[in-house]
């Protein structure tokens, strides 16, 4: 897998990381729309502009095979310790168990560890145990219970 590469995600690139976020049955689930719409754009915008966030595509010759965001929270606990947040990670289908979801989140830790971050964070649909197994394969332990209120 020497070819797989991390870049920032290019405004190019948003039909593809909206495709890779649709194929999934827990998002149909949630009535997701298909084409890339206004919302899309604003908030490819406002990832793009925020230093705190950074929005990653894995490529393997020129092809986007995964995404996932980073978000950068800075906060007073932990003595003031900033901390990632990853979300929406994605391998696109035919590129499941080849090592490329692996990569990214080594990439991600990696990537949180220079920045100085105290703590790397994710939460995971209590639908996908599949991806629970691979967090914990990773070092990621299922420490806390989150909560979410649904607005729109």
């Amino acid at each position: 897998m020497t070819d797989l590469i991390f870049r920032a995600a290019r405004r190019a690139d948003v039909p593809r990381v909206i495709e890779l976020l649709n194929d999934d049955a827990v998002a149909r689930s949630r009535g997701v729309v298909p084409e890339v719409g206004a919302g899309h754009w604003a908030a490819f915008a406002a990832i793009d502009a925020d230093p705190n966030n950074e929005l990653v595509v894995a490529e393997i010759g020129g092809e986007v095979v995964g995404t996932f965001q980073l978000t950068f929270i800075p906060g007073l606990s932990r003595n003031g310790g900033e901390r990632a947040q990853i979300e929406a990670v994605r391998v696109a289908r035919e590129h499941r168990n080849q090592g490329i979801g692996r990569a990214m989140m080594v990439w991600s830790i990696e990537r949180a560890r220079g920045r100085g971050c105290a703590l790397v964070q994710l939460t995971s649909d209590k639908r996908r145990g599949e991806a629970h197994r691979f967090y914990g394969s990773l070092g990621f332990a299922a420490s806390h219970e989150g909560f979410k209120l649904q607005l729109l």
